[in-house]
């Protein structure tokens, strides 16, 4: 999201592949990169990765459990593992990935993590991933615009906010580049911006819920 959190350890400059991140990606391959804090993961949150990886054809899914959000509290590197642990059990099957590389990385906000992504693994034909409930929010992020500058975004229904994010002042203001739904299979090889919007059955359980009821 477009959250920042404070760490000691920053991205070397001209080097984005010094760091080690778990993980290997080729030239060519479609890669969803699905961000939250994912406190906890619940079935939503899969709901929406799973229907990412069939309609846009990718070849791989990475949750990005995010490190902090700016609007809570500072978070500690054992409640990261928690999440991060949560989040690998709903990242079921050999296409996806639960990752903290932005924690690995030193990345701040999306748009840091998708540029280093993007030095780290050339060729390599990202989407950013998210729920309908972000999108309404979406125009708070920081350097939103020049998000959907770098890489195609693909937002996909969710009860909550769903018809709030369908006339967000994002969709608004790129609603000349949003994709039929239609041409989902072709929005990772689409010249940014490009956004679409997937419907599917939708799923009503949100963080909020799950943490309340524990």
């Amino acid at each position: 999201m477009g959250r920042a959190w404070s760490a000691a350890r920053r991205p070397v400059a001209g080097r984005p592949g010094a760091l080690r991140l778990g993980f290997s990606l080729s030239a060519g391959m479609r890669v969803g990169l699905y961000g939250g804090s994912f406190d906890p993961a619940h079935e939503g949150h899969a709901h929406v990765a799973r229907v990412a990886l069939r309609r846009l054809a990718l070849d791989k899914l990475i949750w990005l459990v995010s490190p902090g959000n700016p609007l809570k509290a500072p978070r500690g590197a054992s409640e990261l593992d928690r999440r991060l642990a949560g989040a690998a059990r709903r990242a079921a099957g050999p296409k996806m990935i639960a990752s903290d590389a932005e924690r690995r990385l030193g990345a701040r906000y999306t748009l840091d993590t998708v540029r280093l992504f993007k030095a780290r693994f050339p060729g390599v034909r990202f989407v950013w991933i998210m729920g309908a409930d972000n999108l309404a929010g979406f125009h708070a992020w920081r350097g939103w615009t020049r998000i959907l500058g770098e890489l195609p975004v693909a937002v996909v229904a969710r009860r909550a906010g769903a018809l709030k994010g369908r006339f967000s002042p994002t969709a608004r203001r790129f609603a000349a580049s949003r994709l039929a739904s239609g041409a989902a299979r072709r929005l990772a090889t689409a010249p940014p911006p490009a956004w679409i919007y997937l419907t599917a059955p939708l799923k009503s359980a949100s963080s909020t819920a799950l943490r309340n009821s524990s």
